[in-house]
């Protein structure tokens, strides 16, 4: 996806729709938990929610045509009975028109999970369950909005 002023979610689909080449957006939903390691300071930040991992807890591709505003996309995920914090999103482009498949939008999903396990979480958009648009401190999701 080219990059565009992309400030929030409604912006995003809009790009997504403008490529040139069709899209798929790539959807990873995480839960924020307090490391098993944790130090003290980190345990106090978490009960703050100002610290703690981000650890994926379901995922999801999607074409843009298939989603609405934001509220719809959270009513969906709270189908599903899992609660999450942040989710991440990207985009993979199409070829001549056409997007990219579910099944070719599997490995990719798998690679931004173990992104995210891993803390590089730069290379996505992010925003928390008010659909606001958040940016994760680059310790490894050491600040969650």
């Amino acid at each position: 996806m080219a990059i565009t002023n992309i400030e929030s979610y409604a912006d995003l689909l809009n790009a997504a729709k403008a490529q040139p080449e069709a899209q798929r957006l790539l959807f990873v939903f995480t839960c924020a938990e307090l490391p098993d390691d944790h130090t003290d300071d980190q345990k106090k930040s978490f009960l703050a929610r100002r610290g703690g991992a981000l650890a994926p807890v379901m995922c999801v591709d999607k074409l843009p045509e298939e989603l609405g505003d934001f509220s719809d996309l959270v009513a969906e995920s709270r189908r599903t009975g899992i609660r999450w914090d942040v989710v991440f999103v990207a985009a993979m482009s199409g070829i001549a028109g056409i997007p990219p498949t579910a099944d070719e939008a599997e490995q990719p999903l798998l690679l931004m999970v173990e992104a995210i396990k891993n803390g590089h979480t730069g290379n996505f958009l992010a925003f928390n369950t008010e659909g606001e648009m958040v940016v994760l401190s680059s310790a490894a999701n050491e600040n969650l909005p």
